[in-house]
């Protein structure tokens, strides 16, 4: 698929990597929706992108709320042939810690959020694509979610965080084979340590330390590189039931 006819929806889209995924969407010719609970941030990248981009303020693990977004964009668009799952949240609590047990009820909102939610787009998006009709290659359309280098790697107090991304990771492929009779492809990017608004609260030397921690190039991540394997993904048909790190070659230490 080239990305000139890519019409692509972003959970997430917003802010971070998600948005880093629509900029580079429309700055190559394609058109994008934002699907995320940031109304201002939403509003103000469609204000400054144009017409190819639409907002609509969306809850992922909400079913009605995901199906009314997914109309609204068919609309608008008059369908669309790419997600990109950018979507989720973060948690860092022990297993026990204190002598307290980790509470089940962040546990099952991480869970939810990350690994819930984006299934329920993957669902509802592909009952969508399957009625596109293919290009010349006989594609319909691709999927892409994002998982973290914590579904391999998950450091102490990371439980959740990386139970919902390994469960990303571990239905990529399954998914990727149910799609497949439709010519919709499945995949998984995982990324390491970058440069998202939750670094952002860091101090300077912070940044840098976590930065020292990546072999080459040594630095945290751009969320334009993301979206720049994203775009890669998208034209690569060959691409199908892989999940790809983007970590500069990083291991995640215990701790």
């Amino acid at each position: 698929m080239k990305i000139q006819e890519c019409i692509a929806i972003v959970t997430g889209g917003a802010s971070g990597l998600g948005e880093a995924t629509v900029r580079n969407i429309v700055a190559n010719g394609g058109k994008a929706a934002i699907l995320d609970l940031s109304v201002e941030n939403g509003n103000r990248l469609v204000e400054e992108l144009g017409p190819n981009v639409v907002f609509v303020k969306t809850n992922v693990t909400d079913e009605f709320s995901l199906q009314n977004a997914l109309e609204e964009v068919s609309a608008k668009f008059s369908g669309f042939n790419a997600v990109v799952n950018c979507a989720g949240i973060g948690n860092s609590k022990k297993t026990v810690s204190k002598g307290k047990a980790h509470d089940l009820e962040s546990f099952i909102h991480v869970i939810n959020v990350n690994l819930i939610g984006s299934f329920n787009v993957i669902r509802l998006a592909a009952e969508k694509m399957v009625e596109n009709i293919p290009n010349d290659k006989g594609e319909r359309g691709v999927i892409i979610n994002t998982a973290s280098v914590a579904a391999f790697d998950g450091q102490m107090g990371q439980a959740s965080y990386s139970a919902s991304k390994g469960g990303i990771v571990g239905m990529t492929l399954p998914i990727a084979r149910d799609l497949a009779t439709h010519g919709i492809r499945v995949l998984t990017i995982a990324p390491g340590l970058f440069e998202t608004p939750l670094f952002s609260t860091l101090p300077e030397k912070v940044i840098e330390a976590l930065g020292k921690q990546v072999p080459f190039p040594s630095r945290l991540g751009y969320p334009s590189e993301y979206g720049q394997l994203v775009q890669s993904i998208i034209e690569n048909p060959m691409l199908n039931g892989e999940t790809i790190r983007l970590d500069g070659a990083i291991r995640m230490a215990p701790r």
